[in-house]
């Protein structure tokens, strides 16, 4: 028995943890050992109705950068075209970005981060 056991017993708390199991725990869930805590953050964000937008923007509002997946919402273009419209307002209104990478994948920044849309020229 080592001595956290015996101070554990003492104060009343004996529980023994599993280590692995908190750490999967949701408590867990946004606790970064390995890195200091960042300014923002690049989220990937999976979209596949309405009820995504909200929390899209409530990330959006934290100064995060999303990388969202729509290749579910490829399936249903008006509902596609729905929301991609209601986000873009959204980025419109607090100075954001917004630019489709491929047929899957739109990044989206928040205030004062934009999006250089076009490619340089090499010389």
């Amino acid at each position: 028995m080592g001595v956290f056991d015996k101070l554990g017993q003492a104060l009343g708390s004996a529980k023994e943890i599993n280590v692995e199991d908190y750490m999967n725990s949701v408590e867990m869930e946004d606790v970064d050992l390995l890195h200091e805590p960042a300014d923002m953050y690049i989220k990937p964000v999976s979209c596949v109705s309405e009820d995504d937008v909200k929390p899209i923007e409530e990330e959006l509002a934290r100064k995060n950068i999303i990388l969202l997946d729509i290749g579910e919402l490829n399936k249903r273009p008006t509902t596609r075209n729905n929301i991609i419209s209601e986000l873009k307002r959204y980025v419109d209104k607090i100075n954001g970005d917004i630019g489709q990478i491929d047929a899957n994948r739109v990044l989206i920044t928040p205030a004062k981060v934009k999006i250089v849309k076009r490619k340089k020229g090499g010389k």
